[in-house]
């Protein structure tokens, strides 16, 4: 392993300021290699990086027993071992499709006896032996097998199989490799936190606890917005040391994600850092594979490529979220499933075929898929692309991702969403979306479909005028305003984001506050209500006439008639033909942390009615000239100087 440049940590700030520019590497080849000079893509591992990743998502015992380490499998007698695994597989197709490389080599160094194979499978997920190779009481071996990477295009991965009979077979050193560029190129990372710091820390000592996954990195910067800083945190200097001289910590104002990611997106391009910059969140469990994989990726890359990695759930470690996402711009919806791509699936469970029928195959997703963007919990942009495109959208947060990456799609520029490379990240159906973020993704999402997609106005109003019909039936008052500002906001046009989103931020705390429904209680501590005078009351199947339920509900408001007086309910049945039956109702938040207390208010429900009729005619006939406006202000808006302001550096 080579040594770690000398390269100083910047002193920590209490204001935003310029700080010290990441040196330049002047040893390029520190990019993983492996001691025949070949790029290594992948390596083999076969336990996470933290106890409560699954082992079974590296290496995965069909018969027998084994003991798995980080990187050493000792399969013992009588044992079958596969790496047909999330982590274990090699994605051959998304290498064959998007990168100049046509083979691949896979080395192992073993130690036993044993049989070593070499699988690969198609976009049905049908196998295929390429190789076998049988050892005999080997004593640190070298075995080195090779793949053409030429029947993948549509889909199909790679992997390795591991027999014993009599004796066991000691595993270590796997390494998945292919030839490197003239050039290599390290990676930059970029992790944005906002009162956070626990988090981050815990991300950052995984980075520099992995000394290959670390031996790419340029640098590692921490854009920290917060009050509860990193650098408050007992372990910090040490963490400094550890980084090996690559931690760029920087304090600013709360500029959201955006702001944050643009941060260290702006320092890095304007260092002239030939880099890979790989954004991502701070409320992670960071796999530091992740970073080699992705680079490794971006490095071979037929043309400058956005290299995305995937999430994976952390509350339920074994889920997958997606294989690849797009945005409909009709409904104003993010991270939608592409066809034929792995969508909220157990990786460890068995997969079923079109009719829920068990298919005796583990969850894997063999087809290649193609994203339109990646998330920004870790999403690598090499240095040029950045350059090309610009900055972030000053948006503060949420759709800036999607922004970027459609950005990049009409520019020519590919996303790939790579299969394996993944990390942990919490998990949004744990996330109540009535919360004052919900304002920056109605707003935002209007923004980015207006520039990037040429919707109907009548189809977005009936969009936000559903949305805040439904909120007002099921007693979400503060919702309903929430989007009813975002609207409002959104017609402003783009001179409303020349603040980076500070102010919007700001404003939509105080509206919400005007709202009892927004708050959460704990469950014993219900306003006006004891806990046991309110009876648990479950909902029924959902109507198969929506629309007659629906006009029935809106006669019965108008009548002032109800089903219940008070009630509780779960999230799961919170739907707006149970919980408009209510006078009152007390429903789960989404965290599960505490519950809400809706209250039917006529006057309430008509002032927020009329104020979405006056917000949906200004929709209506304003939207063609706001799109305009906002489609001619990007590239000021995404401009250096524009965030350079914005920064005070």
């Amino acid at each position: 392993m080579q040594g770690t440049p000398s390269v100083r940590t910047d002193e920590t700030m209490d204001e935003p300021t310029d700080t010290a520019r990441p040196v330049a590497s002047t040893e390029p080849e520190r990019v993983i290699l492996d001691p025949t000079g070949r790029l290594v893509a992948q390596r083999g591992l076969f336990r996470g990086p933290d106890p409560t990743c699954p082992e079974d998502l590296y290496a995965r015992i069909r018969v027998g027993n084994a003991g798995r380490d980080r990187q050493r499998l000792v399969v013992h007698a009588d044992s079958e071992v596969t790496l047909d695994t999330y982590f274990g597989r090699f994605p051959a197709s998304y290498w064959q499709r998007w990168t100049v490389v046509d083979e691949v080599e896979v080395d192992i160094v073993v130690t036993g006896s044993g049989k070593v194979a070499l699988i690969a499978s198609d976009e049905n997920g049908e196998t295929r032996t390429l190789a076998v190779r049988e050892v005999s009481d080997e004593r640190g071996g070298d075995i080195r097998l090779t793949a053409k990477l030429d029947k993948f295009l549509d889909g199909g991965f790679l992997w390795l199989d591991f027999a014993t009979e009599d004796s066991e077979l000691v595993v270590e050193r796997l390494r998945w490799t292919v030839l490197p560029p003239e050039h290599l190129r390290q990676t930059s990372v970029v992790i944005c936190t906002f009162n956070r710091a626990d988090d981050c820390t815990k991300t950052l000592q995984s980075l520099a606890a992995d000394d290959e996954a670390l031996d790419i990195l340029n640098a590692v910067y921490v854009v920290d917005q917060g009050t509860d800083t990193v650098e408050s945190r007992d372990g910090f200097g040490d963490l400094t040391n550890a980084l090996g001289g690559r931690l760029r910590y920087l304090r600013q104002p709360n500029l959201g994600g955006a702001g944050g990611f643009g941060r260290g997106m702006y320092e890095i391009t304007e260092a002239g850092s030939d880099v890979n910059i790989l954004l991502m969140d701070d409320d992670v469990l960071c796999e530091p594979e992740l970073a080699i994989r992705l680079t490794a990726f971006a490095n071979r890359t037929t043309e400058p490529t956005i290299v995305g990695g995937q999430m994976l759930r952390l509350l339920h470690p074994s889920y997958l979220l997606a294989g690849a996402e797009y945005a409909d711009f009709h409904q104003l919806v993010p991270g939608m499933v592409v066809n034929g791509a792995l969508d909220d699936v157990d990786l460890l469970a068995e997969a079923v075929d079109d009719d829920e029928i068990p298919t005796g195959k583990p969850n894997r997703g063999d087809q290649r898929v193609d994203a339109d963007y990646n998330a920004w919990w870790s999403c690598l942009i090499p240095a040029e692309v950045v350059a090309e495109l610009g900055l972030p959208l000053p948006v503060f947060f949420q759709w800036d991702d999607v922004e970027y990456g459609y950005r990049a799609r009409a520019r020519g520029i590919a996303t790939v969403t790579l299969p394996g490379a993944g990390l942990w990240h919490a998990d949004f159906d744990w996330k109540d979306h009535d919360k004052w973020n919900e304002y920056f993704a109605v707003r935002n999402a209007m923004i980015v479909s207006s520039l990037h997609a040429d919707v109907d106005p009548k189809q977005t109003t009936r969009v936000i005028v559903s949305r805040v019909a439904r909120y007002l039936l099921e007693m979400r008052y503060g919702l309903a305003a929430t989007l009813i500002k975002a609207a409002e906001d959104y017609l402003e046009g783009p001179e409303f984001l020349l603040d980076g989103g500070a102010a919007a931020a700001k404003a939509i705390h105080a509206v919400r506050a005007q709202y009892p429904d927004t708050v959460v209680h704990k469950p014993g501590q219900v306003p006006g209500f004891k806990s046991g005078a309110v009876p648990m009351i479950q909902a029924g199947p959902a109507p198969s006439m929506a629309r007659l339920v629906l006009l029935k509900r809106l006669l019965h408001f108008a009548l002032g008639k109800s089903a219940h007086q008070i009630g509780a309910v779960t999230k799961k049945d919170a739907l707006w033909w149970h919980v408009s039956q209510f006078d009152a109702v007390v429903v789960t938040d989404g965290s599960q942390e505490g519950v809400r207390l809706r209250r039917r208010d006529r006057e309430q429900t008509m002032r927020l009615a009329k104020d979405m009729a006056r917000v949906a005619r200004r929709m209506l006939s304003e939207i063609p000239r706001v799109r305009e406006e906002y489609r001619a202000a990007v590239p000021e808006l995404t401009s250096r100087e524009n965030w350079r302001r914005l920064y005070q550096v």
